[in-house]
């Protein structure tokens, strides 16, 4: 794998449950780079996202990520995988009866953090990456929609990850609070993480321009930007 490729796949399959979801699937992202990932509910995004983290066995073909080969990697290896990748989740999955710091604490205790300062330096440094100075005495549940989510970004950057996954991201948020999240995330792709981001608003690609895959019919097809700038109907007719 060249040293700016962090995701490569090699004609893998995807399964769920014994049932074969996705396959011959390839594909390369490289540092730096911002990917969406579209297709149907239904079609695999999610699916093919637990390969990537390791939620999901690899069965068939090849897969490198953040440098870990997925079908030798052992079970004591994927929390060092995981540290490699952040993960943003639709539903945020916050845990509501602690404050904004201590979700992240939360976190950073679970990754292997044990320096007190350290962890005191890097969580000041991603509430301020995101915006949330001042927020992290806050409970959860007494932020907005939009901040929450931000909570869920500044939890994904605390182990300064190679790669972001971002499953809807802007699924459950208003307009604006949408751009304001998308600004985020391209910054924090220029930062040189890869970032792959499942959407189903096909409005974001030209303010915010990427790479984009689309699982459909059990495959994913990499459309080049010349496709989807021609074809956005086509895109929009096929949202679901």
């Amino acid at each position: 794998m060249p040293l700016d490729t962090i995701i490569e796949l090699e004609k893998i399959s995807v399964f769920q449950k014994n049932q074969l979801i996705l396959s011959d699937v390839s594909l390369q992202i490289e540092r730096g780079e911002f990917c969406y990932l579209i297709g149907r509910t239904g079609s695999g995004k999610s699916s093919l996202m637990k390969i990537l983290y390791a939620d999901l066995p690899m069965v068939e073909g090849t897969a490198r990520v953040a440098g870990y080969n997925l079908h030798e990697l052992r079970d004591k290896q994927i929390p060092f995988l995981r540290r490699k990748i952040g993960i943003v989740f639709q539903d945020f999955q916050l845990l509501n009866d602690r404050s904004v710091r201590e979700n992240l604490l939360f976190v950073m205790k679970a990754t292997g953090w044990r320096d007190k300062i350290a962890m005191e330096e890097r969580l000041e440094d991603v509430l301020e990456k995101v915006g949330l100075h001042t927020k992290g005495y806050k409970m959860s549940h007494q932020l907005s929609g939009g901040e929450q989510q931000r909570v869920v970004i500044a939890r994904a950057l605390v182990n300064d990850p190679d790669i972001i996954l971002a499953d809807e991201p802007t699924g459950n948020l208003d307009p604006e609070t949408s751009l304001g999240i998308m600004e985020l995330l391209f910054d924090i792709s220029r930062t040189g993480r890869a970032i792959l981001m499942a959407t189903h608003d096909y409005t974001l690609f030209e303010q915010f321009p990427g790479r984009i895959f689309r699982c459909e019919s059990g495959r994913v097809v990499d459309l080049n930007p010349d496709y989807y700038q021609n074809t956005g109907q086509e895109l929009n007719d096929n949202a679901e």
